[in-house]
């Protein structure tokens, strides 16, 4: 997930504009193509560049996915979908990269049989010609749908752009193999057509795994959160941030919940009016819906302040990668209970239950079992 620096400043209206543009330069460039190259494909009998004009003409059907997943994109938030419909991209998305395997799939089938039964390539130069302007127009598409989508963060575009880097490399062996061809009396076609359906594969299954990473559930950048951390923490009175989830409804559609941590002598109203006023500036300044949970922390309280940076210490002592939060102390007859939580990163090899012991034992052994440890583990 990035942050919402690279489209803060489009309207979701202008991201549709810009989006259908793409596609429909995308949609009319391959259908120019794809005729050029069939017409030129039929005139010269050269079955390699009428394959590769059926190739751009498959590209079409990418463009048209494209352009209709910007119009369902746009939809606002109904009944049955109040986090919108900008999901839709990442559909999108998959379907392209499918559409972009079953070509390699069948462009390496026709190259392995090219390979078991060579055929004579015809050389011409309306197709070589044909060809080299195709190069330069899939080169033009490549750049410009890459600009486009990063412009404004959109995976469907992004994933046209290696489509037409893909037919770029395919065209490029095409032509390598009707100049070796011509000079040299050897016809490499079915070789290299698998090395190139080797390329366009991978392409696909980049833009599949991402796309898929995306639908399931995609870890927020390390960035994004800092970020988020930065803005709160520019509020003066608030002492710590932890807890920040954020999920993400589409290229530029986050939902956050933080927790921020107060001053407990604070009067509630002041520190809710805090929280309010944080919201409220991450929804008018930012792409992100936030909402904070207010925890009270005991500053005035020298023992509480003691025992919380003792206890924080000897969490940290086990493993640096551990954090504790939300301490606070119960006493009672004869042991004072210390509640507190504490953050795991996913690597850690120990399972939750494992790092909740450890630290459990670690407590009760402080100070001659003085202590009875509440601990809560999470992941983060």
């Amino acid at each position: 997930m990035k942050e919402e620096k690279k489209t803060k400043n489009i309207t979701p209206k202008e991201r549709e504009k810009y989006g259908k543009t793409g596609s429909v330069v995308a949609i009319l460039c391959n259908v120019a193509l794809a005729a050029g190259k069939i017409a030129a494909g039929v005139i010269s009998g050269a079955i390699s560049v009428l394959a590769d004009g059926l190739n751009n003409l498959s590209d079409c059907g990418s463009g048209a996915v494209s352009l209709v997943s910007f119009r369902l994109a746009a939809k606002p938030a109904d009944k049955e979908h109040p986090y919108g419909h900008q999901r839709v991209e990442y559909i999108a998305s998959m379907a392209v990269a499918f559409i972009i395997l079953v070509v390699a799939f069948e462009l390496a089938k026709e190259s392995v049989g090219k390979i078991l039964s060579p055929e004579a390539a015809e050389f011409s130069v309306l197709a070589l010609a044909v060809l080299a302007a195709s190069v330069l127009v899939k080169g033009f598409m490549f750049f410009y749908a890459r600009a486009l989508g990063k412009k404004i963060d959109s995976d469907v575009l992004l994933a046209l752009s290696k489509d037409s880097l893909s037919d770029c490399v395919a065209t490029l062996v095409v032509i390598a193999g009707l100049l070796v061809q011509r000079f040299t009396g050897f016809n490499p076609d079915g070789y290299a057509g698998v090395l190139v359906a080797v390329f366009v594969a991978v392409s696909g299954i980049g833009i599949l795994k991402e796309t898929m990473s995306k639908l399931i559930g995609q870890a927020p950048d390390p960035e994004l959160i800092e970020k988020i951390k930065e803005r709160i923490f520019a509020h003066k009175e608030v002492l710590g941030v932890h807890d920040v989830s954020v999920f993400s409804y589409g290229p530029n559609k986050f939902y956050a919940s933080v927790h921020i941590e107060v001053d407990a002598s604070v009067d509630v109203m002041r520190s809710h009016e805090l929280v309010d006023e944080i919201e409220q500036e991450f929804a008018s300044e930012t792409n992100i819906s936030l909402t904070g949970h207010l925890d009270p922390i005991v500053v005035n309280d020298p023992q509480v302040v003691a025992l919380r940076e003792k206890f924080g210490a000897l969490v940290r002592s086990l493993d640096e990668c551990y954090s504790m939060h939300d301490f606070r102390t119960v006493p009672g007859e004869h042991k004072t209970n210390v509640i507190f939580e504490v953050a795991v990163p996913f690597d850690c090899k120990k399972s939750e239950e494992e790092v909740k012991e450890e630290i459990c034992r670690a407590v009760e052994q402080a100070d001659g079992g003085i202590y009875r440890p509440v601990v809560l583990v999470e992941r983060q």
